[in-house]
């Protein structure tokens, strides 16, 4: 058996090696669609560096909903965008995923991550906050809540962290002191490592923060946010070394706030731009993308300066973002390199490869196999228990996991660093989507797996297509299609087994577990 389905997995590899590079892209050089282009492209001209063609329609497709969901198109919505012949088809699926609350899940599992959305140690949300901090977070984005109202929510907002979601951004970190929560404010919404700055110009924006305090009530975890009280006006120094001075009965963080967001300010515009880029492109701009300052310049200052303008010139519209970089040529390269310069990568010559998200990756074998997942929390509270079709990218609290979720990288939530998530695979990775009986229960004993078998048991050619449509989101390959009807001629597994296997096999091989 076990000779069986290894031989699978090297079938799997054979077969996408041989519809390699037709499967993956269209043949032709790619032209500039947007200014994006235009930028990238130009800098790789002067670079000597040559892009890699456009993307496949299938692999396209597979990308942008990974890229803007977490999810994988279901063997339908495959099979109805190969088949249509619109010019525009890319452009109108790019329309309809930044609408679908999917959008919003991943959106806000990325801001959770980065603003410790956890309701346990060390950060101590409590659960009560977490999943109210996390459904403001996931409704901001749903309803497209411009992204510098978004900040300064988070930053201004006080009150009870029941009532007044945001206000938990000043509880969310391991050490409430100013200086502490001036690190956090700079990391989020800025993209600095403070810890990295002079350590004058960090106390200076400490002071900003240097009135917020907390207060218990006799509910029990609840907690009020509040300024406390001055008698003297706050003389203070803004990042970039403006001096503000500021009258006793304001908000000290009002005047950070109103600094930060202003349209011109350098800061707060290109952090967020290199952040989505990153995220869509697999590393920034400026890389990391939580690391800008001066030693660490922009990979394309131009482009860097275009997106961060575009941001702020439409009003901090950031869905308006992920369009123009989604229909971008750039975002839209094959992922096979046509230049063997090791530094192609780093100027976007081709999409970079990255492994799934831990919970991308669990809620794709769930979809793949009709199963589910448990989840829970250490601690015996309330809002721990989740119910059988719970998706992953949308657990509303960090503290809620699974080992799968542990041995898979996601990240514990501490730090706020985007380098806390591991994408890394390894061996202990391969061995658990290998022969693990919590893995291969899934594909033997999945009810939508089983529902496509009997479904298409009377037509083996048929059961091919179905499974790659559903697994990799595409069509065999002739050569792919060939190697399978081979293997199962002499196949010591025939029917429905024959059918596990492949897809097994599918499921473990690298087009599956990596974006692409």
């Amino acid at each position: 058996m076990w000779k069986l389905l290894f031989s699978w997995v090297l079938l799997a590899a054979t077969a996408t090696a041989a519809g390699s590079p037709s499967v993956f892209e269209t043949p032709g050089a790619p032209a500039p669609r947007n200014h994006i282009d235009e930028l990238v492209f130009s800098h790789l001209k002067q670079l000597g560096i040559q892009p890699a063609g456009l993307s496949s329609d299938a692999v396209f497709l597979r990308r942008v909903y990974l890229d803007t969901t977490g999810t994988l198109p279901t063997a339908g919505e495959a099979s109805e965008f190969l088949a249509d012949a619109s010019a525009d088809k890319r452009a109108v699926l790019i329309d309809r995923l930044l609408e679908r609350p999917e959008f919003a899940d991943y959106q806000a599992m990325r801001w959770s991550d980065l603003l410790r959305v956890k309701a346990e140690f060390p950060i101590n949300l409590w659960p009560n906050a977490a999943q109210a901090y996390y459904h403001w977070l996931r409704n901001a984005i749903r309803e497209n809540l411009p992204y510098d109202e978004f900040a300064r929510h988070l930053l201004t907002d006080s009150g009870s962290n029941f009532r007044q979601p945001p206000v938990n951004f000043h509880r969310a970190m391991q050490n409430r002191q100013p200086q502490a929560i001036a690190q956090a404010v700079a990391l989020a919404f800025m993209g600095a490592r403070a810890d990295k700055w002079p350590k004058q110009r960090l106390a200076d924006m400490a002071q900003f923060f240097s009135r917020v305090q907390y207060k218990a009530t006799g509910e029990w975890k609840e907690e009020i946010v509040q300024l406390a009280p001055a008698t003297t006006p706050l003389a203070a120094t803004l990042p970039d070394g403006t001096a503000a001075r500021i009258a006793p009965e304001a908000d000290p963080r009002e005047a950070f706030a109103a600094w930060l967001i202003e349209p011109k300010n350098p800061w707060f515009a290109r952090a967020e731009a290199n952040r989505v880029w990153a995220w869509l492109l697999g590393r920034g701009i400026v890389e990391e993308p939580d690391d800008i300052r001066d030693d660490n310049p922009p990979e394309n200052p131009e482009l860097l300066a275009y997106l961060s303008q575009e941001l702020s010139g439409a009003k901090f519209d950031v869905r308006r973002l992920y369009r123009l970089i989604l229909n971008s040529s750039t975002y839209q390269l094959s992922p096979v390199p046509r230049d063997s310069n090791p530094d192609a990568a780093a100027h976007f010559a081709c999409y970079p490869l990255r492994r799934l998200d831990a919970e991308v990756l669990i809620d794709a074998l769930n979809q793949i196999t009709g199963t589910g997942e448990n989840y829970s929390s250490a601690i015996p509270e309330p809002y721990t228990w989740m119910p059988d079709d719970q998706r992953a990218i949308a657990l509303p609290d960090g503290s809620i996991t699974s080992s799968f979720l542990e041995l898979f990288g996601r990240p514990a939530r501490d730090t706020g660093l985007e380098a806390e998530r591991n994408n890394r695979i390894s061996d202990d990775q391969r061995l658990h989507m290998l022969n693990s009986s919590h893995v291969l229960n899934k594909i033997g004993q999945g009810p939508a797996m089983q529902a496509l078998i009997r479904a298409n048991a009377r037509n083996p050619r048929e059961l091919v297509n179905q499974l790659y449509l559903t697994i990799l989101s595409r069509y065999p390959s002739p050569e792919e299609l060939r190697t399978v009807t081979e293997h199962s001629r002499t196949a010591t597994a025939k029917g429905a087994a024959a059918a596990v296997d492949l897809a097994w096999a599918l499921i473990n091989s690298t087009e599956f577990l990596y974006r692409h």
